[in-house]
């Protein structure tokens, strides 16, 4: 599940803090969704999915969206989900159709999929940009909507760093890769690519930190609008975390891998070598699952810590340890069930990971209710239907 958004308008349009709020008001996060009731609605999806080959998956993803949503209590009020799904299916449509044609172009010519692939390039940021809009605009708590007041400038600018080596490994990749006519690779390619990809994972942390930037400055719900925080260094000090996990998951189960080989070697006997096998399988298995939640649960808190508004402060503290467990459980029980579990699963992660947040605020909710009463809310839920209702799922 996404998770919930909070943001308003302009920066300047903030209010000062209310002289009287001298303490801060804990605003608590509940889920309280079963896994047996989104079963129901989840097996009932897919099977009208399946069965009007996709067609019905805006109103599976509508379905689905107002059942999270509607069990998201936010100071014990539920957040609501408005969203049409006619609009989502021309969206959905036409998206299908631009990346169509792009795969489309890629059978003509290396020029034409070189063009095709630059136009879906140029169109992505507009479509997510879309797409925060409409699931924004479209989602509710005590009657207002909120809104992402996201520019479309900005948005190039967050995705402007990812482009450039991306852009110059596929130009170079579809004029000067080996061929027919040149079946040599010549040292420079080589040089250059592997420059690329050093390049790409360089500017990784800093390109998510200014998506996270352009997303958690635009979140407005009434006088309220989000800034964020944190620092590209946070960003790269969290990624050389996620990175040391990831070599220590890969580490552990190679080292055992030369024991094992050792030990086969040393015993000469078939069955040692096939039970030290299937544990080292084993143990990457663990150590691989553990690197999703690590990052999980640190990005969360480091993102969600480092949002607020004038008056609120979002508060995140998953912890890692209660996420590795849920995994591997949901994990198992999924292969155990042939999938079945999956709704129980997404479930207990969705509860894990919301009532991990919480909210304090420095003002009366009810007086902000109050302030921007219904009037108001029909504006923003008339630019849901921006760009066909966009939603990509953001």
């Amino acid at each position: 599940m996404t998770e919930p958004h909070f943001a308003d308008t302009h920066p300047m349009a903030l209010p000062a803090a209310s002289p009287q709020a001298t303490r801060a008001t804990p605003l608590g996060i509940r889920f309280t969704s079963s896994g047996s009731e989104y079963f129901r609605i989840w097996i009932v999806n897919l099977l009208l999915t399946l069965v009007t080959l996709g067609i019905y998956h805006p109103w599976a993803k509508v379905r689905r969206l107002r059942y999270f949503y509607g069990n998201t209590l936010v100071d014990g009020a539920a957040l609501d989900f408005h969203g049409n799904p006619k609009k989502m299916l021309k969206g959905s449509a036409l998206v299908a159709v631009l990346f169509g044609l792009y795969s489309l172009a890629g059978q003509f010519s290396p020029m034409a999929g070189l063009i095709a692939l630059v136009l879906v390039a140029v169109i992505a940021p507009a479509l997510v940009r879309a797409s925060m809009q409409f699931r924004l605009a479209n989602t509710s708590w005590r009657g207002l909507r909120f809104r992402f007041t996201g520019s479309m400038p900005e948005v190039y600018r967050a995705v402007l760093p990812l482009y450039a080596p991306a852009v110059l490994m596929v130009a170079l990749v579809t004029f000067a890769a080996p061929d027919a006519a040149h079946p040599t690779i010549s040292l420079w390619f080589l040089q250059f690519i592997l420059v690329m990809v050093v390049l790409a994972l360089a500017i990784q942390p800093w390109t998510f930190w200014k998506l996270k930037q352009y997303q958690h400055n635009h979140y407005a719900l009434a006088t309220q609008q989000t800034r964020f925080t944190a620092t590209p260094g946070s960003i790269y000090i969290l990624g050389l975390k996620i990175l040391g996990v990831l070599l220590l998951a890969i580490a552990v189960p190679a080292a055992m891998t030369v024991q094992a080989i050792d030990k086969l070697a040393q015993t000469r006997s078939l069955s040692a070598g096939v039970t030290a096998f299937l544990l080292v399988i084993f143990m990457l298995f663990v150590m691989l699952a553990a690197v999703k939640p690590y990052a999980i649960s640190r990005t969360q808190n480091l993102v969600w810590n480092h949002t607020r508004s004038a008056s609120l402060q979002f508060l995140s503290d998953l912890r890692f340890k209660p996420l590795l467990w849920l995994t591997l459980k949901n994990w198992l029980l999924m292969l155990v069930t042939l999938g079945l579990y999956w709704p129980f699963a997404a479930v207990a992660m969705a509860r894990l990971r919301l009532q991990a947040m919480s909210i304090q605020s420095d003002i009366d909710m009810n007086t902000l209710v109050g302030q921007h009463g219904s009037g108001s809310n029909e504006a923003a839920g008339d630019a849901a239907g921006d760009m066909l209702g966009f939603d990509l799922g953001l």
